[in-house]
């Protein structure tokens, strides 16, 4: 038996520059994107790794607490205890936890551990967690307000250019709402009416202009309205939905299936959009388990490389965000082929970045072993 108890945690922090045109979405730095990178070893030599894509600063932050509050606990335990390691990380974080930091930590950790066993198993992911179809149908995210109307059409017809059936575009945040909606009215002109539109607002709205927008949108076919208020305004998200006739939907901003709670004691939102930074592979598994109950449908935020092995494993699975941001830096990207992606069958995620991406863009990070941990 190949010996999984956890030797060593490393992580790479990195700072890379745009491949192309930095997202004009009024949100992230333009200047380049930052990620972590944690691989997590084992005494019989099988590595796993996990990566953060935080989206908005703290790098630094994330790798103290891995070093400080979390490494400790991980080392000299099996690898294969990935729902006993989930539960040390939850409960010893939580005086200063429950969300935020510590749970972008634990998560990575559980992504890499899940990469062990899938690679220790010789299976991929979504084999290892039970099949449920062979590929998922992916929409094409990215086509951003800061683009202007335009930009925001051609980048869509980019998308269904390789097929897909569904794109994604953003409103709020850097223009009034009526230009929003005016440029909706024109993106449903440019693509005809049998391409599925998204409406990303990112919680840039309150509840009252996203009802007043909203209803415009009702009439122009609109596939979902996506985060039309912060996250915590769970009556705000009542009020949306109970006021239009299109869908709303959310949740990539909410952490572990504890914060999501009020979307099923409360049901208006039959699409969940759960993010793997905000509780690991093994939480989304959990709320898809809990969404399915309730004929919810899930639609991971981004992270599609990750996503496809949950969605191809799940019976409530809806769309796979497909944003072709950080394509370069993997040595297989995962490409969507005529509007679906197929999980790669390399044991368990699959994924490898480009070896000089790790050392050309290495900006930090730390490694400890259990010998000069013990």
């Amino acid at each position: 038996m190949t010996d999984t108890t956890i030797a060593a945690l490393k992580t790479t922090l990195l700072r890379i520059p745009w491949a192309g045109e930095p997202p004009a979405n009024g949100i992230m730095p333009p200047t380049h994107r930052e990620l972590l990178v944690l691989e997590i070893s084992t005494r019989g030599g099988i590595t796993g790794m996990a990566y953060l894509q935080p989206l908005a600063g703290g790098l630094e932050t994330i790798d103290a607490c891995l070093k400080e509050l979390i490494a400790p606990k991980v080392l000299g335990r099996d690898a294969t205890e990935v729902e006993g390691i989930w539960q040390t990380l939850w409960t010893s974080t939580y005086w200063v936890g429950r969300a935020g930091i510590s749970v972008f930590a634990l998560s990575a950790v559980d992504i890499a551990l899940w990469d062990i066993v899938g690679k220790r198993a010789g299976l991929p992911l979504y084999r290892l967690w039970g099949k449920c179809r062979d590929d998922v149908p992916a929409y094409g995210s990215g086509c951003w307000r800061g683009l202007g109307r335009d930009g925001m059409i051609a980048r869509a017809k980019h998308f269904t250019g390789m097929g897909m059936r569904a794109i994604k575009m953003q409103v709020a945040h850097i223009r009034p709402w009526r230009e929003d909606v005016a440029n909706v009215r024109a993106m449903r002109e440019a693509l005809g009416p049998d391409i599925e539109i998204m409406i990303d607002v990112n919680m840039g709205w309150s509840a009252d202009t996203a009802i007043q927008a909203g209803r415009y949108f009702d009439d122009l076919d609109v596939y979902w309205l996506e985060e039309p208020v912060v996250c915590e305004d769970f009556d705000g998200y009542q009020r949306v939905a109970a006021a239009l006739k299109t869908r709303v939907v959310g949740g990539e901003s909410h952490f572990t299936r504890y914060d999501l709670r009020p979307f099923f004691t409360k049901p208006s939102t039959p699409i969940l959009q759960p993010d793997p930074m905000r509780g690991g592979l093994t939480e989304l598994r959990k709320i898809a388990a809990v969404a399915e109950t309730w004929g919810i449908s899930i639609a991971p935020h981004l992270f599609h490389e990750l996503n496809v092995h949950l969605l191809a494993s799940i019976p409530n699975a809806s769309w796979l965000e497909y944003m072709d941001w950080n394509d370069d830096l993997w040595i297989e990207p995962a490409i969507p082929v005529d509007g679906k992606l197929r999980p790669p069958e390399r044991p368990g995620h699959g994924l490898a970045f480009k070896p000089e991406v790790l050392t050309e863009h290495r900006v930090g990070g730390f490694e400890v072993t259990l010998s000069r941990a013990s």
